[in-house]
């Protein structure tokens, strides 16, 4: 199967509306649904997208979705540095990202990303790519949600070999860390990028199958856990707990995170890229939790890398 961007498109629209539509559940309030249009401009840049954003609903701060499709006759600079087979080509990309924060401490802040990548250059075979992942950041942990968010995260991968869900765990590890902190983000997942042809021997369209099977397995790893835990009683000092450590979320994205830098390198639409922002942050000075508490608990196991399943 050769590289087919509208077969991409079509379930990227039908993901977001099935997880746009599983979140709703939680809700009265109505998601905020905002087609959006971006002529080219300076960067030479254009495209279109859907974003689907809901704020200080009854269970989450900040939940959004969001479609985004852009196209460029040349890639920016800061890429073909780093990639210098992509000058020269026009390209398309192309994702969902979807981003919770909820209310309530006890439900962990959750993230997942499935995106595809083109470029081409005319008497050439295009260069193409699948990415993405999920990963999940707990504020007051519980052992057996990691345990389950990681069988989800192995199921996912079983179709496509054994090896599969080893190397993108240890690759979400490595990613969602914060070396500045010496900490990761949360307790991972899966992360991978540059999946093509010459990653696993997959074509076209048993990458596009993998990402699929990412993208499918995120509602059915996180729904339960909000289920179980959004209920859960809190006091104030847990959501100080929950403001303060959403500041390391802040961190991550606007320091490390490659969609964010691509998104704003790129010219991309500002508003869109920084949805995954937490509504509300704090940030205190040389603070360190309490020994033997809940706390330090998070800091002490859940936010160094280690074998959930």
């Amino acid at each position: 199967m050769k590289p087919n961007v509208p077969v991409v498109k079509e379930y990227l629209l039908a993901l977001q509306t099935k997880l746009r539509q599983s979140l709703q559940v939680f809700e009265s309030k109505n998601f905020l649904i905002d087609n959006w249009q971006r002529p080219e401009g300076k960067t030479g840049i254009s495209g279109s997208g859907i974003t689907c954003l809901l704020r200080q609903g009854q269970v989450f701060d900040s939940s959004g979705v969001n479609f985004s499709h852009v196209f460029g006759d040349t890639m920016p600079a800061s890429a073909t540095a780093h990639r210098p087979e992509l000058a020269g080509r026009k390209f398309e990309a192309l994702g969902i990202s979807s981003v919770i924060h909820p209310r309530n401490p006890y439900v962990p802040t959750s993230h997942m990303n499935v995106r595809f990548f083109i470029a081409h250059k005319e008497n050439e075979e295009p260069i193409w790519w699948f990415g993405g992942g999920f990963d999940l950041t707990p504020y007051y942990p519980f052992e057996e949600d990691a345990v389950y968010w990681h069988q989800i995260a192995k199921k996912a991968c079983s179709p496509f070999g054994s090896q599969i869900y080893p190397a993108y765990k240890k690759w979400a590890d490595e990613y969602f860390y914060l070396p500045h902190r010496q900490e990761t983000r949360g307790i991972g997942g899966l992360f991978f990028d540059d999946l093509n042809t010459s990653t696993w021997g997959w074509d076209f369209g048993q990458c596009l199958g993998f990402l699929s099977t990412v993208g499918d397995h995120f509602w059915p790893a996180y729904g339960p856990i909000v289920q179980n835990r959004f209920q859960t009683s809190y006091g104030e000092k847990e959501k100080e707990f929950q403001l303060y450590r959403r500041g390391r979320y802040v961190e991550f994205n606007l320091i490390y995170d490659r969609g964010t830098l691509f998104g704003l390198q790129s010219g991309g639409r500002t508003e869109s890229i920084l949805m995954s922002l937490p509504p509300k942050v704090t940030w205190e000075y040389q603070w360190q939790p309490t020994v033997g508490s809940k706390e330090a608990e998070l800091y002490d196991r859940y936010l160094q890398p280690q074998e959930w399943v």
